[in-house]
């Protein structure tokens, strides 16, 4: 068994959860995994400006590991919470709609916004397999992250271009620029390369995963939210990751980016070699099925299906303003008003959606 192949598993519920995340991050050991001492980023999910379930982390599992850690003695001004901008999202107007500036304000953190902070091109050591073909020019990233540990908070989801998404994807969201749409047609090998760029950037990492609430279907973002009453917490991201999979019923040696993660000896995919922590998963199978959103569907179609020959006219150039106007008026406009606002009305009838109310108040 390599190192670092724990992953801690944990049942909760709404009244218990913030006590339970201690209980998770105590079962992981974290503190063997983080030193105090050294300022450390917070990288948070963000799936949609939207509050959506399942789709960005939720503001208890922000409170959760804020609270563990304040409460034992971590120096707040070492705690950096981050959150990048895409073509379709806004990072400021998703801390304030996933209630995660409420959280922040309660423990006297600030979040920092990756638009806000320098970038600058890093030349990586490791032989990457896509990144730098896609960004001939160099690899730009916030310079922020250099030599600073780092926390995933990722959800338990499913996802149209990479069928599942965790915590190896939510380096996505913060090594790479708003173009990094760019890499939607390579998404295996380019998550792969961000696993390999983190071991550079990073001295440590940990990634603590909320699968209170767990996304089903066209994800990242127009999913299907069912309560689990999960949490997971492990210092491997392809480990924490390969266990969310199987909970979620996917082989996780079946999907491309954790097989590649795992032979080339980046993280553990293979099962039988991960320690489980905490409850006993073997029964556990939510029967998730990865479905592609209309959008991600007509993505694939023009970067490799038969619109193929359109996809440098229709996504290189200027003409690619089409694309986030396309998606915002799907997600946003359509989707969210009709059918997102019935389930958001069934979830606020659980205990999940009756605990993000009451964030509302903090």
């Amino acid at each position: 068994m390599m190192a670092g192949t724990r992953v801690a598993v944990l049942r909760t519920d709404s009244g218990n959860v913030i006590k339970d995340y201690r209980k998770l991050l105590e079962l992981i050991d974290y503190r063997s995994h983080l030193n105090f001492d050294t300022e450390t980023l917070i990288k948070l999910n963000l799936s949609w400006t939207k509050y959506f379930p399942a789709c960005s982390s939720q503001p208890w599992q922000l409170e959760g590991v804020v609270r563990t850690l304040v409460e034992d003695g971590f120096p707040k001004k070492n705690l950096i919470p981050v959150e990048n901008k895409t073509v379709v999202t806004n990072p400021i107007k998703g801390a304030k709609n996933n209630l995660w500036l409420p959280v922040l304000k309660k423990y006297g953190l600030d979040f920092t916004p990756l638009t806000d902070v320098e970038w600058g091109v890093y030349e990586f050591k490791a032989k990457l397999l896509r990144l730098n073909q896609i960004f001939p020019e160099g690899i730009e990233i916030p310079k922020l992250f250099v030599g600073r540990q780092i926390i995933h908070l990722p959800t338990v989801k499913t996802h149209g271009h990479s069928t599942t998404t965790g915590a190896v994807k939510n380096a996505f969201g913060g090594l790479l620029k708003e173009v990094r749409h760019y890499a939607h047609k390579h998404i295996h090998e380019v998550l792969v390369d961000l696993v390999m760029m983190q071991k550079e950037l990073h001295p440590r990492q940990l990634a603590v995963m909320d699968g209170t609430v767990a996304g089903d279907g066209a994800g990242p973002r127009t999913m299907t939210p069912h309560s689990k009453n999960l949490i997971l917490a492990s210092s491997d991201p392809v480990a924490i990751d390969s266990v969310a999979a199987k909970l979620m019923g996917f082989d996780p040696m079946s999907i491309p980016y954790l097989k590649m993660c795992h032979e080339l000896g980046l993280g553990c995919a293979d099962l039988s070699e991960i320690e489980i922590l905490g409850i006993d998963i073997v029964g556990i199978n939510f029967g998730f099925k990865t479905k592609k959103s209309f959008v991600i569907w007509g993505d694939q179609l023009l970067r490799k299906g038969a619109l193929r020959f359109l996809e440098k006219i229709a996504l290189h150039s200027p003409l690619v303003l089409w694309a986030p106007l396309a998606s915002n008026i799907y997600h946003d406009w359509l989707w969210y008003p009709t059918v997102g606002k019935s389930i958001i009305r069934e979830f606020s009838k659980t205990e999940w959606g009756q605990l993000f109310e009451k964030y509302k108040t903090y």
